[in-house]
């Protein structure tokens, strides 16, 4: 029941194609709780990606792979927010500080 409930939010704390992140966004978007509260299909992809998904990226180059792979069907430009960045997490995993730093990097 968790992809029918538009506040449950999901981090791919190190990104490195993207499909981990799609499988998601996939199932979000399918879920008939979803399809309930969003009926318009902008409307809910617009919701998932702003308010649902992010992601980190180690790397520019993986970065760059993975948003296109994630966002690539976007050939209209609809989605103009994303959560997805360029940071390597290991680092602050390592020294215990990852929760913090999200809690600076996603403010909301």
């Amino acid at each position: 029941g968790c992809f029918d409930m538009p506040d449950k939010t999901f981090i791919d704390l190190y990104m490195k194609s993207g499909l981990y992140i799609t499988e998601i966004i996939k199932r979000l978007f399918q879920s008939d709780g979803m399809k309930k509260r969003f009926p318009k299909e902008e409307e809910r992809l617009k919701h998932i990606l702003e308010k649902q998904v992010y992601g980190l990226a180690p790397t520019e180059i993986i970065y760059k792979i993975a948003t296109n792979y994630i966002l690539g069907f976007d050939n209209t430009l609809i989605i103009d927010k994303h959560n997805f960045r360029q940071v390597n997490s290991l680092e602050y995993a390592k020294n215990g500080t990852l929760e913090q730093y999200l809690d600076k990097l996603y403010k909301e």
